[in-house]
């Protein structure tokens, strides 16, 4: 049961932390308990089935009292050695406290005082605002819509200054939330300031930076390639495959090494081995070791870890009011693809600057050219071939996702619900985060993208 479970589980982070298949035989039940709820149903027909999880308001972490008193009682502890701190509902306290389970690097927040946001808030009107969510008969409001998405955090800022903010759940203003998935668009984004400022050549391969990655598939793919996730590599994210090479990478990755351990150790160890498979360039395939390829790139053009570019160069610049930090694999290396915590103000001001391309509060901390180059967006014709029918017309270029409707709007994605949107034409951001039950943000598209564009409909329309 354990095996076909973990082989199911849609988030990397989760399954590099406790999916290994080499657990002594005694915990394997356990392990298989604590996966059943965080399983991503794995087709259209089930995302269909009738709901199954407990509701937002049920599944409330402060009312189930996760990890309360000293001790917490016994049933109430969570623990990452079986599975249960990931296993929903118990992942709506997780989420804002995974640096109490796994270990990290911190980004700095500077010493200074936090930078002001002004606020204006519009609450009443936004959530009393109405949308027709995907395939729905009735339409539905923009309050009812936070709930039904999980929502644990949601600010949207309206040229500048913020109109909406809400904390739900166990986030707080002062806590960090995982961002999972939207960890890539940091990646991409710290990617695009190098090419922008002559640092990182987008046209020369990988190997022409990594000679350690030379024999690897990566090896002749362009920087431009992994940027842009349209590599050719044998990589599958297929969890129902029992040979899916995931499972090596989650393995390779994971900081507890289970006793006897023989494979890779570390992501960079891991990256090492993978092989091409098809033409580089042809096709959209959403990997996320090209986020992990993409962060040692980086890591080797600046001298800098993701970590340490991100605080340098942003989160000391933009007044965050907290520090975040990255998962990391065995060997302290943040993982590039998905380890990301930040408090949602803080991701608030990040959008901003990405909206304002690279400008905030009267200063230039990104080259605006690293902006132009996401908003350019990328090849439709390769992303058609990803396999994802429900974004059609979409595209994706430094590791953002490219909306292409009519107001230009792009978005950083993670899974559980994880969001930055951003609007330019309603000169609008908004920042989600969530732990909705499924690992897939196509079973809460349908109710949050129209949501966003209403929201971006009716603010584009005051004054």
């Amino acid at each position: 049961m354990l095996k076909s479970l973990c082989r199911r589980a849609l988030n990397p982070a989760i399954m590099m932390t406790y999916c290994s298949l080499s657990y002594p035989k005694a915990a394997r039940n356990v392990l298989a308990a604590a996966l059943v709820a965080i399983v991503a149903m794995p087709d259209a027909a089930a995302q269909n089935a009738p709901k199954k999880y407990l509701s937002a308001a049920e599944s409330d972490p402060l009312k189930m009292g996760w990890m309360q008193g000293f001790p917490p009682p016994p049933s109430k502890v969570l623990r990452v050695e079986d599975g249960s701190f990931m296993q929903f509902p118990a992942l709506r306290w997780s989420v804002v406290h995974m640096r109490q389970m796994l270990p990290s690097v911190n980004v700095p927040a500077g010493l200074g005082a936090p930078g002001p946001l002004p606020t204006a808030l519009d609450t009443e009107r936004i959530d009393a605002l109405t949308f027709q969510p995907w395939g729905a008969a009735k339409p539905m409001t923009w309050q009812a819509s936070l709930a039904e998405n999980y929502t644990d955090g949601m600010l949207i800022m309206h040229r500048g200054k913020i109109v909406y903010e809400r904390y739900f759940g166990a986030l707080t203003p002062t806590d960090v939330h995982a961002v999972m998935s939207l960890t890539k668009s940091f990646t991409g984004t710290l990617a695009a300031m190098l090419v922008a400022e002559g640092k990182l050549d987008e046209t020369r391969t990988v190997a022409s930076y990594m000679p350690e990655l030379q024999k690897s598939g990566f090896g002749d793919a362009t920087v431009r390639q992994v940027m842009d996730m349209t590599t050719g590599l044998k990589y599958s994210e297929e969890y129902a495959d029992p040979k899916a090479e995931v499972w090596q990478f989650s393995a390779a990755g994971n900081p507890f090494k289970p006793q006897g351990y023989t494979g890779p150790n570390g992501y960079y160890a891991y990256l090492e081995t993978v092989k091409k498979q098809g033409q580089h360039g042809e096709a959209f395939g959403y990997r996320t070791i090209n986020a992990d390829a993409l962060g040692w790139i980086i890591a080797r053009a600046s001298g800098q870890s993701v970590a340490e570019l991100l605080s340098e160069r942003v989160w000391r610049k933009i007044g965050a009011e907290q520090a975040a930090f990255y998962q990391v694999d065995g060997l302290g290396t943040p993982f590039a693809g998905g380890g990301l915590n930040a408090g949602l103000r803080d991701l608030a001001r990040f959008g901003e600057l990405i909206r304002n391309e690279g400008r905030y509060q009267g200063q230039q901390l990104l080259p605006a050219a690293t902006v132009q180059d996401i908003r350019k967006g990328g090849s439709k014709a390769a992303f058609a071939k990803s396999g994802h029918p429900e974004l059609k017309g979409w595209s994706y270029r430094d590791m953002w996702w490219m909306t292409e409707n009519a107001h230009g709007a792009f978005a950083a994605r993670g899974v559980y619900g994880q969001t930055i949107y951003i609007d330019p034409a309603a000169e609008m951001v908004l920042v989600r985060l969530a732990s909705h039950p499924v690992a897939a943000n196509a079973a809460n598209d349908p109710t949050s993208l129209p949501a966003y564009e209403a929201v971006a409909e009716y603010l584009m329309k005051q004054k």
